[in-house]
């Protein structure tokens, strides 16, 4: 059964600037109709926090999301205490977004061990247990200002990210592809793989199914006249059964305003998802898709 949800629209930031860039571009998401600002969590990027409290202070209406943090570099209570303060601070329009991490540069730069990708996961478990405790917890302080803290969302691939994503996230987050085992690459999903994924979820959520929103990262935004690239930017990863049709893609939309809004609905109708995100560089692009569907 395709998802009554309506259509929300993220854009994820990422391109360090002065503090006029950010406040600039973040008015400028909201003005073209996104309806969520987030902040990416790499080492070169805007530290999020201070980024979200600063894209609220510029606009009036967007949510604002970290998306996603690498959960395994936060210690749970101190980040307890950040995403406390910053829920208050843009006044309840804060989402958590968490992931398990997967750039293993990123650990060697901070000095931190990369752990497997099983140790990965349980160190997220472990931080969305701890946050539920201190949030449900009529006495800790500083108190978010949602009563239960911002809405979560967990983003991921495996099977064990999904379990646990299924039992505890009020949002779950498709990359679109898989990480390698360096996070150096990413394999593009194709409609097998995905279906799969979708079919897998919805048996873990259960009667949770329509309380749960699901989002896709749109991988690349290609208008008509740089149709003929698609192979070129997949390869060598290009999976199997988008080979001869590209287009057909889950991350990716082709063509004009209209052809992709029109992909949109289809992917709502047949994966379920009602919330897309932007990357940056493709923030512009997409607008005119976003006034295509509302």
């Amino acid at each position: 059964m395709p998802s009554q949800r309506p259509f929300r629209f993220g854009v994820n930031m990422f391109v360090p600037g002065s503090r006029r860039e950010w406040s600039a571009k973040c008015r400028r998401a909201e003005e073209l109709g996104f309806d969520v600002v987030g902040v990416a969590d790499h080492l070169e990027f805007s530290a999020p926090f201070p980024a979200m409290v600063l894209a609220a202070e510029k606009t009036e209406r967007v949510r604002l999301t970290t998306f996603v943090l690498n959960t395994p570099f936060y210690n749970p209570a101190l980040l307890a205490r950040d995403v406390a303060s910053t829920d208050q601070f843009v006044d309840g329009r804060m989402e958590l977004g968490l992931g398990a991490g997967y750039v293993k540069a990123e650990y060697d730069t901070a000095g931190i061990p990369f752990p497997s990708g099983g140790q990965r996961v349980e160190q997220l478990e472990r931080t969305v247990t701890a946050l539920r405790g201190y949030f449900d917890d009529p006495d800790y302080q500083p108190r978010p200002a949602q009563p239960s803290g911002p809405p979560l969302l967990i983003a991921g691939w495996g099977d064990r990210l999904m379990r646990l994503a299924a039992a505890h996230a009020d949002i779950i987050a498709f990359p679109g592809g898989w990480a390698s085992a360096t996070g150096e690459e990413i394999h593009v999903a194709g409609v097998a793989r995905m279906e799969e994924r979708i079919s897998y979820v919805r048996g873990l959520l259960g009667d949770r199914a329509d309380a749960v929103e699901l989002n896709i990262m749109v991988q690349q935004v290609i208008p008509p006249a740089e149709r003929a690239t698609m192979p070129d930017r997949f390869d060598p990863h290009m999976p199997d059964d988008a080979a001869d049709a590209p287009e057909d893609l889950p991350s990716v939309l082709v063509g004009t305003p209209t052809e992709m809004a029109r992909q949109l609905e289809e992917r709502r109708e047949r994966y379920g998802f009602t919330y897309f995100t932007v990357m940056e560089y493709n923030m512009e692009n997409f607008a005119p898709v976003i006034a295509a569907l509302r």
